[in-house]
């Protein structure tokens, strides 16, 4: 077995998820297209196959470990970049219906031949801002789950993210070491755009000693027409 699929088979283990061949194939030929494109495109600045494996793949599966994802449910991936965490979560849970989301175009057409390649169906790259999409009758409160591995703050990422998610749906947003203060200063504007904060898992990242966060938040109301607010107004006037 090769190093890396026994890190994938071992970290998802640790993370009480148990991966298929076929699901253990798919992500390897995924690393595997990220080292090549990245060369070209600068994808991420992590590009070694071992790096890939703990600090993108089993990173990505801690939003599983949570407990929340399942099979059938709507969801949508806010500023997915390279495809992280929604390509490894549609690959444990193939009838996951999910949604890719990115501004930078040569990003989803990187996710695109992911897709193709990996044979994955039920999937939907979009190209575009979160602020404009999320105001798209087409997608606005129209998911049961959202993601979001974004660094920006979470008063920021919030208002980019819970205008997706529909009332009784949740947000789960992926944080460093500094998530209790954001929180913390968050919490005001997470209600402002109909969310309640429930409450956040901890997870160690296998084979590291990187611990991040999950915050997970509740959608408990319609978020006001007057968010998201035009491109740009989220990061320079986070909600207060």
């Amino acid at each position: 077995m090769k190093r890396e699929e026994q890190l994938l088979r071992e970290g998802a283990r640790q993370l009480g998820l148990v991966l298929n061949d076929r699901q253990v194939s798919q992500m390897i030929l995924y690393s595997e297209m990220l080292a090549d494109w990245n060369t070209r495109l600068n994808l991420t600045a992590i590009t070694a196959g071992e790096d890939t494996i703990k600090k993108h793949f089993l990173d990505s599966l801690t939003c599983a470990a949570t407990g929340y994802v399942a099979d059938g449910l709507r969801a949508v991936d806010v500023g997915t970049g390279a495809g992280f965490p929604g390509i490894p979560l549609k690959i444990v849970y193939p009838d996951l219906r999910i949604t890719l989301l990115d501004s930078l175009k040569k990003r989803i057409d990187f996710i695109k031949k992911v897709i193709a390649e990996l044979g994955l169906e039920g999937v939907t790259p979009l190209h575009g801002r979160a602020e404009d999409l999320a105001r798209d009758a087409e997608h606005r409160e129209k998911y049961q789950l959202c993601f979001s591995r974004a660094v920006a703050h979470l008063s920021v990422v919030s208002e980019y993210c819970l205008p997706f998610v529909e009332e009784g749906g949740l947000f789960l947003a992926m944080k460093g070491p500094g998530y209790a203060e954001e929180e913390k200063e968050a919490r005001r504007a997470v209600e402002i755009l109909g969310g309640e904060i429930a409450h956040r898992a901890q997870f160690q990242i296998p084979y590291t000693d990187i611990t991040h966060y999950i915050i997970v938040i509740k959608k408990v109301r319609a978020t006001g027409s007057d968010y998201p607010r035009k491109a740009g107004r989220p990061t320079k006037k986070p909600l207060k």
